[in-house]
């Protein structure tokens, strides 16, 4: 289940040097957990996060050097495909990225839990938005200060893809007179992976 795989990889995790690096361990091993779950629904880690096995497994030795790599199956593991639409969300987080050693790789990570349907915070298996905001904030300091709407933040990658290419995602003259406003700026409610894991388990 996704909070015993988090607990397993947390446990493996390299000591964190400060609260910077204690959260960017929570952020992957969130990752990680989603990607072991749908192992074991039947898909693979390169497909839960868009990182090649090599990738992983680089991943997981700086980082969760004492978790178990058999548990990823990287041997059997193919190339994520990448299309077009997911290297475009690549390439806008690409180019602003900081200068943190994790935000090239969560570029990539990022991009491929943004084609999943629900809230992106959901998507990476955090807690709540405010863990989304904070990534952000940290890995992609340019693209999280140009949100000052705080619109959700797939609408926001989309409306600057967009943007790029001289399109508008929408006909209303504001935001604020549009008709779909809620769907871009409503509030994003919901349970995180823990919650509602927790709440099936104490229904089962």
């Amino acid at each position: 289940m996704f909070d015993d795989h988090y607990e397993t990889l947390i446990v493996a995790a390299r000591p964190a040097a400060d609260e910077a690096a204690a959260f960017d361990a929570h952020v992957l091993a969130c990752v990680l957990a989603a990607a072991l779950a749908e192992i074991a629904d039947g898909g693979s880690a390169t497909d839960a996060t868009g990182l090649s096995p090599a990738a992983l497994s680089g991943l997981l030795a700086e980082r969760f050097p004492a978790a178990p790599p058999a548990a990823f199956r990287l041997e059997t593991a193919a190339e994520p495909v990448v299309e077009m639409e997911e290297e475009l969300l690549r390439d806008l987080l690409a180019a602003h990225a900081g200068p943190t050693p994790a935000a090239a790789l969560l570029a990539a990570v990022v991009a491929r839990r943004a084609l999943r349907d629900d809230h992106l915070w959901q998507d990476l298996g955090l807690a709540d938005r405010s863990e989304l905001n904070r990534l952000l904030a940290r890995h992609f300091p340019a693209l999280h200060a140009g949100n000052t709407a705080n619109m959700r933040w797939k609408k926001y990658f989309y409306r600057r893809l967009c943007e790029a290419e001289g399109f508008t995602l929408c006909t209303a003259p504001s935001c604020t007179a549009c008709t779909d406003f809620d769907a871009c700026f409503g509030a994003e409610d919901g349970e995180s992976r823990f919650a509602r894991l927790q709440r099936e388990r104490a229904a089962a």
